[in-house]
């Protein structure tokens, strides 16, 4: 499932993109936003499908080591368990996966010599080798499956064939791969079935997903709406500083951040300002941490005593928030 902390950075990406003048209205981030979740499951899928082509091709290498015309014994009878992994077979063999993959278009196309390389370089790896000398089963195929993804997800020229069709993905392939990862180790020799609903990063199917989704929107589309009155909120409470000189960055964070304390009822005070202190960390400059989460507590307090923040649940702040931090900015 997405966390609300990658959602909350997807969200943004879109507000940058927005005054960057990428998007010509606030409907069209809305739907840039739900498009670049959604190709999520793409990125996914691809990732799981490129594990598969590396045993795809492990299987091509095989085939010509016999056709050698000083082939050894090993050459012309060789260990096929690797290449006929019953894991992999059932992930390409599953319903719900073959419909998911179907209209992606193999980005590796004319790229083979990766695979290939990938494939003779992890055929030198430890893992390799205890698998292979290993007690055969379900759960040694899973486990070397698990370990090549891995290697996969980290290999320079693997990744590249992917990322570089497109700039987020870039963004998001550590991310999705860490699903991945988890995904498959729940995967289970009982419960791995042809007709078992494919795992998503967005799962549409899930109401709990959809809320999750739901929230990103809302927080980009009141971000937005109302950054002219949160600009002006946050300008009044600058002290000894200019508007224009604190980094546009901590600007879009605390605006995002105002959004969904004024929108959002059931998360805490506490977990908003902790959270765009983190993003803070993520996307702006090392003293921001301090100045957001000096503002926020004072913004905060302004917007509670005029009935702007209401909240439903519990881990509330209080009126004696800390603003410890709010006189270091940061400059643009």
């Amino acid at each position: 499932m997405l966390s609300r902390h990658f959602l909350r950075a997807k969200v943004l990406q879109e507000v940058y993109a927005f005054y960057c003048n990428e998007k010509p209205s606030i409907r069209a981030s809305v739907d840039s936003l739900m498009h670049n979740i959604k190709r999520l499951n793409d990125l996914g899928v691809t990732q799981i499908a490129m594990t598969l082509e590396i045993i795809r091709v492990a299987g091509i290498v095989t085939d010509e080591s016999m056709q050698k015309y000083m082939a050894t014994d090993s050459d012309r009878n060789p260990d096929r368990r690797f290449v006929d992994n019953e894991f992999a077979r059932r992930i390409a063999d599953n319903y719900d996966y073959k419909k998911q993959s179907e209209h992606i278009v193999k980005l590796w196309d004319g790229e083979q010599s990766r695979f290939r390389k990938a494939f003779l370089t992890f055929v030198q790896s430890p893992h390799y080798s205890s698998y292979m000398t290993s007690e055969a089963g379900f759960g040694a195929d899973k486990d070397i499956f698990i370990k090549l993804f891995r290697y996969a997800m980290n290999d320079e020229g693997l990744r590249s064939s992917i990322v570089e069709r497109s700039l987020l993905w870039e963004d998001d392939f550590d991310q999705v791969a860490q699903y991945e990862y988890m995904m498959l180790k729940t995967l289970t020799a009982d419960n791995f079935t042809e007709t078992m609903l494919w795992p998503m990063v967005y799962d549409d199917r899930s109401a709990e997903e959809n809320e999750a989704v739901e929230f990103a929107c809302t927080v980009l589309r009141e971000t937005l709406r109302d950054a002219k009155e949160s600009n002006e909120l946050i300008r009044t409470h600058l002290k000894g500083w200019e508007f224009e000189r604190v980094a546009p960055m901590d600007i879009y964070l605390i605006s995002m951040a105002i959004a969904e304390l004024k929108n959002c009822p059931s998360i805490p005070e506490r977990v908003t300002v902790d959270e765009y202190i983190e993003l803070s960390k993520e996307f702006s400059t090392e003293r921001s941490k301090l100045f957001i989460n000096g503002l926020l507590d004072r913004l905060i307090v302004e917007l509670r005593a005029e009935g702007k923040i209401v909240k439903t649940g519990r881990g509330l702040l209080h009126p004696d928030m800390d603003s410890e931090g709010l006189e270091e900015t940061n400059e643009q």
